[in-house]
């Protein structure tokens, strides 16, 4: 029985399908599928039912699956001992937010690929929230708040953010000091999110209404300059534009509550290697301090 089989079974059962499984392993579909056949052949059992929507494991292929991802997990433990001190191998699929992974988080990245050459990362950078199993990543970069998912998230460092418009904006519609003042406002957002607020040592709730959405940080920075609404925003993004004066802190005695940086990846009993190095590196560059770096399920 061969390692790379079980280990393409484990990722089919995972991923739900042949397709994500074949992105996360770095093969081509058919390479997929003659594995689950040999092995199938070979346990002399069908372990997965075929469906146009992907692949169900059978009862068999329920209880073969644990077994199987606990003989993956060993091999690549074993694997991990007796290497070089240091080197990573195999492949990494990593996906980052738009708004801050090119400028923050590509030289960490680039960084990791240039101490260890045999190592080769793939990283995607978009402000939605990938499917981490379905599309076959390893681990995702996360910045904010994270929504409840099934998902291990390791908290490496602090996001902090601001409410700001322009000054053309507040000379216009004025500048709200509380949260029901801002809610009347035209807010800049990325569809339809809640905002936060601390009054009174106590974080509230605000449901925004504007006219102005985009899908990343960049786009509603540039909006919020051009005076079309207030925007909540992290300050990396932002710093530039309120040092120069073309943005402004709004409603700064209710401030936006801290949020987090995070590196989230799909149940499991232990991250790999690969991930652990990753998350170990970014704690470096954005921890704050050991309270930033706890590893909680979300």
């Amino acid at each position: 029985m061969e390692i790379e089989d079980l280990r393409t079974f484990v990722e089919v059962a995972d991923a739900g399908g042949v397709t994500p499984a074949s992105r996360r392993l770095g093969i081509s579909k058919s390479m997929v599928s003659r594995r689950l056949v040999r092995l199938e052949a070979e346990l002399s059992v069908q372990l997965l039912a075929r469906t146009t929507r992907g692949a169900a494991l059978t009862e068999a292929g329920a209880t073969f699956r644990e077994y199987a991802a606990r003989v993956v997990a060993e091999i690549d433990l074993a694997k991990e001992t007796v290497l070089p001190a240091g080197e990573l191998r195999g492949r990494l699929r990593v996906a980052a937010p738009l708004s801050f992974g090119p400028t923050h988080f590509a030289p960490v990245l680039a960084d990791m690929a240039s101490r260890h050459p045999e190592l080769h990362i793939h990283a995607a950078y978009t402000d939605r929230f990938v499917d981490l199993v379905g599309e076959g990543y390893d681990c995702a970069i996360r910045v904010g708040m994270l929504p409840d998912s099934n998902l291990i998230a390791r908290r490496i460092g602090p996001l902090i953010g601001k409410y700001v418009a322009s000054p053309a904006y507040i000379a216009k519609h004025g500048s709200p000091e509380t949260p029901e003042e801002l809610v009347t406002h035209q807010a800049l957002m990325q569809g339809t999110e809640t905002w936060l607020a601390t009054v009174d040592d106590k974080v509230i709730t605000m449901r925004p209404q504007g006219r102005f959405k985009a899908d990343n940080g960049v786009a509603l920075v540039a909006a919020a300059v051009a005076g079309i609404g207030i925007a909540a925003l992290p300050n990396d993004l932002i710093q530039e534009h309120l040092d120069s004066g073309a943005l402004v802190p709004v409603m700064p005695n209710h401030p936006i509550p801290e949020h987090g940086i995070y590196v989230v990846r799909p149940p499991g009993q232990h991250p790999s290697r690969k991930i652990r190095v990753l998350t170990e590196m970014l704690i470096e560059c954005f921890g704050r301090s050991t309270e930033d770096t706890e590893t909680l399920s979300v």
